[in-house]
Parts: structure tokens; C-alpha cells; sequence
């Protein structure tokens, strides 16, 4: 991504990056939604601050919708176990599927507990409950009820360091023994990672999640919505439900300012490359490579970091 400055007489605004939405009425999947928004514009839309989300909802009032639009959030859903185990029957699972478990509730549940009838439930990992532990091999597990309520990563460590893991539950069988052993629910060793993304590729920062049941099923992704008339809160839905969607482009913010040099100006000179940085607000170091248009204006690339975006700024210099 590369962000431009143009620099000439006076200092207008702050140098920085914002999104530009555009809403469409027309109903298409999350993955269709997302190859429209690539070929016209940039991308399905991000919202990476509150200042995102203001002008996100300020699109969507204009225009009138207030119901549910894709965005461009995604998650990947990964079920796996504490002890990593992948063999046979590692995908056996017994979710309370009457109450569409796992719900995903607020966005917020990443760990499963077994409760009554040996049914399973998604939960908020920071729950402090019993837990179940297993010691032997996963082929020939010995479980172990630890009525001492602790949260999921503290359990655990409890298991790993007392007994093997926590338990991996692979058949009915087994799922029996542990019915029969909890009194009321219990943490087992399934687990997943958030796994939460953009379709742009931004790193995931800012959140702003609805406090509704996102039922996942067995899917294998669910996608991102939101709506005016939830106040720009978030959900997942199923990627193949219909809907209007909103892209999203970058438009850049442009930083103009007064630079005055004495004569033909170096510009690898450490004191120009410390007035740009100090005027244009910008901290870092200035490794320039540069290309002279004229005797007076420049294209010099700016990086703050190694591991962070080139800035190029236009520059203009009165002598």
C-alpha cells in the first residue's frame, strides 16, 4: 500500500489512511459479494476503528438500509484437540444440537464443556469451571474429574502437568464415561483458535460484536455481517445467505506544508530528512529513494519500520 503526502505552502490536515464505503442493494453470497467488491473497487469493506464504523453506518443510513449487509469479516472454524490428537474418531462430536450448539454467542465462545446427557457446548474460554482430565493414551484414556473450578487454559495446564491432557473424547462410549462422572458440566479438550480476518488482508484490531447467537454448524467458515439498525454491531451468517454488501476503497488524506531551502538541496541530507519528518509529523527514520522531477519537486519513499508500509511523498521545495 503506498500512501502519498504532497507538500507545498501551508500544513491542512494530518497525514493518514481512510476508507471510502459504497453500499449495493443487490442480494449475493458473501464469496460473490467479494469478487464483485475486487473487480470494481478494492475490496469487501474493513472497518478498522470507530472512525470506519461512523462512516460505514453514515453509508448505510443514506442509502436508506437498515437490515443486514455483508462486510468483510470472516472466521475460519477449526475444532482440535488440547492433545492434538488427529486419529480415528477425532471428529466425533455430541453438540446440543436442539439449542444450535455451538451457538458462538457475541462472538466470544472458543472452548467446549460437556454437560447433561453428555451433551457439548461452546463457551466463553475465561468460564471458571470442572474439568476433565485423561491420563494413559488417547487409544486407552482413563478419565479424571477435577471438581476444582478453574478456566480453560488454567485446566489446562492443570491436566498437562498432573495427568496427559485434557480429555479427547472420540466415540459414544467414551462420551459416556464422561456423562457419568459430571454433575453439572465440565471442560473437555476441544478447543478452537478465533481465526478471525479481513478479506483485504488487514490485521484484525478492532471489534464490535452484536450479542446474538452466530450458529456455526458444521461449517467450515462463516462470514461477516452487520446492520444500521443493530448500530453497526457484528454477526456471522452462513457465507451462502444472500444479502447487499458494501465495498470499500482507500482514499488518501493529503498533508500540504511550507519547506524552505537555501539552494540545491541533497536530499539525502540528514537535516532535510529531519524538517519532512518533523512537518509532516511522521516519526521514524527517512531512507529515501528518490526521483528527480525537477530542479525543485521529488518522489522520496519514507519507511517507519521494516516491517511496515512505504510512504512516498510528493515533494515541492522554494528556494
Amino acid at each position: 500500500m503506498i500512501v502519498y503526502f504532497y507538500l507545498s505552502d501551508l500544513l491542512i490536515l494530518s497525514s493518514g489512511l481512510s476508507h471510502q464505503y459504497r453500499f449495493f442493494s443487490r442480494p449475493l453470497t458473501w464469496t460473490e459479494a467479494q469478487a464483485y467488491c475486487r473487480q470494481a473497487h478494492a475490496d469487501l469493506a474493513t472497518v478498522e476503528n470507530s472512525e470506519d464504523l461512523n462512516l460505514l453506518m453514515n453509508t448505510l443510513q443514506s442509502a436508506g438500509y437498515g437490515s443486514d449487509v455483508w462486510i468483510g469479516l470472516y472466521s475460519e472454524i477449526n475444532w482440535q484437540w488440547s492433545d492434538a490428537y488427529n486419529g480415528a474418531g477425532a471428529d466425533y462430536r455430541h453438540w446440543r444440537s436442539d439449542l444450535n450448539e455451538p451457538e458462538f454467542q457475541s462472538a466470544m465462545q472458543f472452548c467446549v464443556r460437556s454437560g447433561s446427557g453428555g451433551n457439548w457446548w461452546d463457551d466463553d474460554c475465561a468460564l471458571n469451571l470442572p474439568f476433565m482430565c485423561y491420563s494413559g493414551t488417547p487409544e486407552s484414556a482413563k478419565f479424571s474429574l477435577q471438581n476444582e473450578q478453574r478456566n480453560w487454559s488454567s485446566a489446562q495446564s492443570f491436566c498437562r502437568e498432573n495427568y496427559v491432557d485434557l480429555a479427547t473424547v472420540k466415540t459414544d462410549a467414551e462420551n459416556q464415561i464422561l456423562d457419568n462422572k459430571i454433575v453439572s458440566s465440565a471442560w473437555i479438550g476441544l478447543y478452537r483458535d478465533p481465526n478471525l480476518f479481513w478479506s483485504d488482508g488487514s490485521d484484525f484490531l478492532f471489534s464490535n460484536w452484536d450479542s446474538v447467537i452466530n450458529p456455526i454448524g458444521s461449517m467450515p467458515v462463516i462470514c461477516g455481517a452487520t446492520s444500521s439498525g443493530r448500530l453497526g454491531k457484528w454477526k456471522f451468517l452462513s457465507c451462502e445467505t444472500k444479502l447487499p454488501f458494501v465495498c470499500h476503497s482507500v482514499f488518501r488524506k493529503v498533508v500540504k506544508l511550507r519547506l524552505n531551502v537555501q539552494n540545491a538541496v541533497d536530499p539525502n541530507d540528514p537535516v532535510l530528512k529531519a524538517n519532512i519528518l518533523r512537518k509532516a509529523s511522521l516519526t521514524g527514520s527517512l531512507h529515501m529513494h528518490y526521483t528527480r522531477l525537477c530542479n525543485a519537486f521529488w518522489i522520496l519513499c519514507y519507511s517507519p519500520s521494516q516491517t511496515s508500509d512505504t510512504i512516498c511523498l510528493s515533494v515541492s521545495l522554494y528556494i
